[in-house]
């Protein structure tokens, strides 16, 4: 249940308007985005901004006889796992599509941070015909060091989905994120564009005809790190939905509707994907009246009336400083995605002044809008440890990261490799890491509001990219209004 504190907080905002003008959303957006150089693998570019990471990975694919260099770390460990990083990428491009003209200079730096992900997830489709690359890195071997990047001396197997060993979610997913950026440079750089549709294209038609988990096919590899807990199907709707988007093809649209009704979750994740396809699809029903995506909006508005917190279909806790929990391992990444839909769906909302209810409650926008506030203003130190769980941002943030390439003396303080099992020295000690890894998120506080900063805690003190890529668009949102 959600405090009183937490109600009170509520009704303060929705009568105090825009009194309470809350962190610099501005600063917090611009370093959301400065983290994604901190997870880079892959050859650095002359104007990389955290001076303290350098090359990595650049034999990656060479066992296979490809080049899958670059792309991104997911979180604190050295390995590249294409599923999070293909969600990271269609919410990093979601939040530029709905938000870009919030952005500022930051658009252009949002950019740099998807065409990162999306020359490797390229490289991945299109290397060998018939196979989609999903990973490099054995997750296992990497565990069990603690080594920077640079360092890497851990096997990076190749992992790749294929007629016969079908990975239908992680195809879907990358058709989603390849789709979905097509979009983003569809005017800035329209070759690109063109090349990111026409791949998006044929990886969705491959998770279409050979159906299958990846985690049937990769269990080892994927299990239980980024297992497909959900199954395939809410890829598949995901999937169509950002190619009908992106390309207006009654194909898709035929394909949705060809899946039937999906889960009715009250969780958004690089996992499971039905509520931010049912918010993608009700766009069209709520802004354009299209009777095609009606039943979308109703899932869009039943998760919603799931997460608020007087709803009487609220299947969502919440701690006594107001934050979101849903679960213990990571708790932010699901705050900062369902924060997404809150907002987005408020602005769908408030462009056809269009309300709903959540049984006797009417909800108009700004209820939904607060209670995203309430989740951003949190993460960024409005809570009871009065600290920010963005790196780098305010006064008091975790300063003890489970992020090996943080945690280690840089390369340019010392060249020599630490070895495999090296570096546990430095995992070990109580001392703050030495590299700040500027504007990463988190896992979060635990269900008490509280926050051991203590590095081997990784459900609480780990980073990931898609806990950042889904709180761009929230944070772009709140500059747009405060100011």
């Amino acid at each position: 249940m959600a405090s009183p504190f937490f109600f009170v907080f509520l009704l303060s905002g929705l009568l105090l308007g825009n009194t309470y003008a809350g962190p610099n959303y501005r600063e917090a957006l611009s370093k959301s985005l400065l983290f994604f150089q901190g997870q880079r693998s892959g050859r650095l570019p002359g104007d990389q901004k955290l001076s303290w990471r350098f090359n990595s990975g650049l034999s990656d694919g060479s066992s296979a006889h490809v080049d899958l260099s670059g792309g991104y770390y997911d979180a604190g460990d050295n390995v590249k796992f294409n599923f999070p990083m293909a969600f990271t990428t269609t919410m990093l491009s979601w939040s530029s599509l709905e938000y870009g003209k919030k952005m500022g200079p930051e658009l252009q730096n949002a950019r740099v941070a998807i065409r990162w992900a999306t020359d490797y997830l390229l490289k991945c489709a299109r290397a060998t015909p018939g196979k989609l690359y999903v990973g490099v890195g054995d997750p296992n071997g990497d565990h069990k060091c603690w080594e920077r990047p640079e360092d890497m001396d851990t096997p990076r197997t190749v992992y790749s989905v294929s007629a016969s060993n079908p990975g239908s979610d992680v195809a879907a997913e990358t058709a989603a994120a390849l789709a979905a950026s097509s979009m983003v440079f569809r005017k800035v750089d329209p070759k690109y564009s063109r090349l990111l549709l026409a791949t998006a294209k044929k990886v969705m038609q491959f998770a279409i005809q050979y159906r299958g988990a990846y985690s049937d096919s990769l269990s080892s590899a994927v299990c239980p790190f980024y297992c497909s807990y959900s199954g395939y199907k809410d890829e598949l709707l995901w999937g169509a939905a950002w190619l009908h988007r992106a390309t207006n093809n009654q194909y898709y649209l035929n394909f949705i509707k060809s899946l039937g009704g999906g889960d009715q979750p009250d969780i958004f994740s690089w996992d499971n994907k039905y509520a931010g396809a049912y918010v993608l699809l009700s766009r069209r029903a709520v802004l354009n009246k299209d009777n095609n995506f009606e039943l979308y909006k109703q899932a869009a508005e039943n998760f919603m009336c799931k997460i608020l917190p007087n709803s009487p279909s609220s299947s969502t806790k919440y701690t006594q400083g107001g934050l979101m929990y849903k679960l213990p391992q990571s708790n932010l990444q699901y705050v900062t995605s369902i924060t997404f839909l809150l907002t987005t769906y408020a602005k769908y909302m408030k462009s056809s002044k269009h309300t709903f209810n959540c049984g006797n409650s009417l909800i108009a926008p700004n209820v939904l809008i607060n209670l995203s506030k309430r989740q951003v203003d949190y993460i960024l130190g409005v809570n009871p440890m009065k600290m920010s769980y963005m790196v780098g941002f305010g006064s008091s943030f975790p300063k003890r990261i489970h992020h090996r390439g943080s945690s280690l003396p840089s390369r340019a303080v010392r060249s020599i490799s630490l070895g495999c099992s090296g570096g546990f020295q430095s995992f070990r000690t109580p001392n703050p890491n030495p590299n700040i890894l500027t504007g990463a998120i988190v896992g979060g506080p635990d269900r008490n509001d509280q926050y051991p900063d203590q590095r081997d805690d990784y459900r609480r003190t780990e980073p990931a990219t898609y806990i950042n890529a889904a709180f761009v668009g929230p944070l772009a949102y709140f500059v747009g209004k405060s100011h």
